[in-house]
């Protein structure tokens, strides 16, 4: 039964914009402050207050719609989405209908080594809802003890992407949303802090026979917090609906919440329809008609962005495609990397360890690359210490972890801990007879014509030797010994 459907999966990604004010009126939009404190009439919705819209966060959403090849429409306008919801002080909200800022466009992916193109159908602007904070029972409303609303939020501009149902599985749905973020990075629209809540994904899931298509019936799944719950949540979702087709039952359109506790979806409410809003053109704002020279100046200061420089560092630096790739997903990460090869470091080295080491300390410790102690220069200093043969490869990922610890420079750790490559032939050679002496089956293969048993041999030698040998001398000496 798994193997005779497929799924179609369609993004909805919410990226607050990075502007200094809300949408329509003049308030800060700086994270976090005391509840209710960074409000107005405007954005409580208190009668007789006149919204005026932000030039900045409808260029970001045009800036947006350029990078993704979007139709920048001539003539736009917004529209009020009636409905009611305690953090809707308004009871509606400031959307965009039948006349989005940008339609169609594409965003390419690449999984397993394998390039996808999934569609996009329109970018819109909006204004965000305030924040619920339901106390008691399991932090979602239905069981909750009561719920407060902190307003702080109410107002800021939002910008959705609607992608169309061209993903087929969760780790292509998990790519898009990554790519996209990468790309709001790059041109600076949103700090895309999921954590914070400003790049947010819901998911319309549906399945159908393999060969079809047909659209099957969707349902909506909300509370991705991350790119894991977002990987989690459509692999759960599209294996519930196959089982329940295969136990008979029907698929209804509904929205379901996905809980990250229990790695299960569960039913929130039935799914609404545009007609449910009761959409219409909103009064108190005047539609915007778009100057073609402006869009026009836009797209010829649109900066490089991830699919360009993932070509360049191929071109110009001769990475492989795959670390191209994984690295320009990581903007920050991107930057440092350029800046230790500025800084001296030959470039697919310098991959190695982004990727590698660093990337693997980042996520260990909670940092960004912004907040690491290790800079580009510091890690330059560390790949010239391995290229030149002062350190071996081992003893330079101890240097590492003190150098991400504390910011200290890498010459100065292995001085101070006189950890330089012992390249004294007198010296290695102890170490080598010693090897040879503890492991006389290894000897035995490699006289017998197994020549990678010296490869082991070598492993010995650094490990009796702590790291410090060279590798290289270590292995000429043993196949003189062993000739």
């Amino acid at each position: 039964m798994s193997d005779a459907y497929e799924a179609v999966i369609g993004l909805e990604v919410h990226a607050e914009l990075s502007t200094r004010t809300k949408m329509f009126c003049g308030c800060s939009t700086e994270f976090g402050g005391e509840p209710d404190t960074r409000v107005c009439p405007v954005c409580l919705g208190l009668p007789g207050s006149l919204p005026v819209a932000n030039e900045k966060a409808v260029e970001y959403v045009v800036r947006t719609g350029l990078a993704l090849s979007s139709h920048i429409a001539e003539f736009t306008q917004f529209h009020r989405k009636n409905y009611f919801y305690p953090d809707m002080a308004k009871n509606y909200q400031i959307s965009q209908y039948d006349l989005p800022i940008c339609v169609g466009g594409h965003l390419d992916i690449r999984v397993d080594g394998q390039a996808r193109r999934v569609g996009i159908t329109r970018v819109h602007l909006e204004e965000d809802t305030g924040k619920l904070i339901h106390v008691g029972g399991e932090g979602r409303i239905a069981g909750a003890d009561y719920s407060i609303v902190d307003f702080n939020r109410s107002g800021i501009p939002l910008m959705e992407i609607v992608s169309e149902p061209d993903i087929r599985t969760p780790e292509e749905g998990v790519a898009y949303a990554q790519s996209l973020r990468a790309i709001l990075l790059y041109l600076g629209v949103s700090d895309c802090s999921m954590e914070q809540g400003s790049l947010r994904c819901d998911a319309n899931v549906s399945i159908r026979p393999v060969g079809s298509t047909d659209l099957g019936v969707k349902t909506e799944v909300k509370n991705m917090n991350s790119f894991r719950a977002l990987g989690r949540a459509l692999a759960y979702e599209t294996e519930r609906q196959k089982r329940a087709l295969a136990d008979g039952e029907q698929i209804v359109q509904e929205t379901r919440h996905w809980d990250a506790a229990k790695n299960v979806t569960t039913q929130m409410r039935s799914k609404e329809y545009a007609h449910d809003y009761r959409y219409f053109a909103d009064p108190d704002l005047v539609p915007i008609v778009f100057d073609r020279d402006w869009i026009v100046e836009l797209t010829e200061a649109l900066p490089e962005l991830p699919v360009q420089r993932e070509q360049r560092l191929m071109d110009t630096l001769g990475l492989p495609a795959q670390d191209a790739y994984t690295l320009v997903a990581d903007k920050a990460l991107a930057d440092l990397f350029e800046a230790t090869v500025d800084a001296g470091a030959p470039a697919k080295p310098a991959a190695n360890w982004v990727l590698g080491e660093l990337s693997a300390a980042l996520n260990a410790s909670g940092q960004t690359v912004t907040r690491s102690k290790l800079g580009p220069a510091e890690l330059a200093g560390l790949i010239r210490l391995i290229e030149d043969g002062t350190i071996s490869g081992k003893i330079a990922k101890e240097v590492f972890a003190e150098m991400f610890e504390t910011g200290a420079d890498a010459e100065a750790i292995v001085e101070s801990k006189g950890l330089t490559l012992i390249s004294d032939a007198g010296a290695v050679g102890g170490f080598v007879d010693e090897a040879i002496a503890a492991n006389a089956g290894a000897v035995e293969d490699f006289r017998a014509g197994k020549d990678t048993a010296v490869k082991f041999l070598v492993g010995q030698v650094m490990k009796l030797s702590r790291g410090q040998v060279d590798p290289k001398l270590a292995e000429d000496l043993l196949r003189q010994r062993l000739g």
